[in-house]
């Protein structure tokens, strides 16, 4: 019931502010911190079915997604630049320390193109990604290369998709909750994987799990 809620709440935002609404979640969701809980693929695909429908401009939607999505994460970016790193100064920090700033930093250096594209397709981290970009000081030009790859593959990808189905299957709309269920699901995959067949990453999380805790008991 609270899924269907949800997915009826989706359809009925983007026939209520249309376009604006719509380039608004997106690019809330790319580039504020406070956006990262906006459903940016399920929105993506209704918008692409209901374009299908005739309600939409399937070129105007394209668009203004895809530049929502790129003015987004090079907000977060900015923000990160030069905002971030002022986190890390406080000696006091469990997180934000000079340590995890270096991690950060080094971990962009080898891994940052990869993650720019690959965290459009996983909820929550593709709201922090640019965000920690930014803070690690990657180049601005490669940044924005691979912003505009993973933008175009996320904004597009998964409009057409709903543009495309809508036009193969008839009554789609009776399957949309289970379509954006799965949509959630594939979304988090990578994550998933990563942290199941990665062992260092597991040993990781369960570490910082296990101090986090451990400070939260000796408040």
């Amino acid at each position: 019931m609270a899924l269907n809620i949800a997915s009826m709440n989706i359809e009925n935002i983007i026939k209520s502010f249309g376009y604006a609404g719509i380039a608004f979640i997106i690019f809330a969701e790319s580039g504020l911190l406070i956006g990262f809980f906006l459903p940016g693929d399920s929105l993506l695909f209704t918008a692409g079915l209901l374009a299908q429908k005739g309600f939409l401009n399937i070129w105007v939607l394209l668009t203004i997604t895809f530049f929502a999505a790129i003015l987004g994460d090079s907000t977060g970016y900015t923000f990160g630049n030069r905002v971030g790193k002022s986190l890390f100064k406080k000696p006091n920090s469990r997180f934000f320390n000079h340590e995890n700033l270096e991690k950060t930093e080094k971990f962009y250096e080898k891994h940052g193109p990869t993650t720019i594209i690959l965290a459009r397709f996983i909820p929550i981290i593709r709201t922090f990604a640019p965000v920690v970009a930014g803070i690690s000081k990657m180049k601005y030009s490669t940044f924005l290369l691979f912003n505009l790859i993973g933008g175009f593959l996320w904004t597009i990808g998964i409009t057409i998709l709903g543009y495309f189905l809508g036009s193969i299957i008839p009554d789609i709309d009776k399957y949309l909750l289970p379509i954006i269920l799965l949509i959630v699901i594939v979304s988090f995959l990578p994550a998933i994987h990563k942290i199941a067949t990665n062992a260092e990453t597991r040993i990781k999380i369960v570490s910082q799990l296990k101090e986090t805790w451990n400070h939260l008991l000796r408040r």
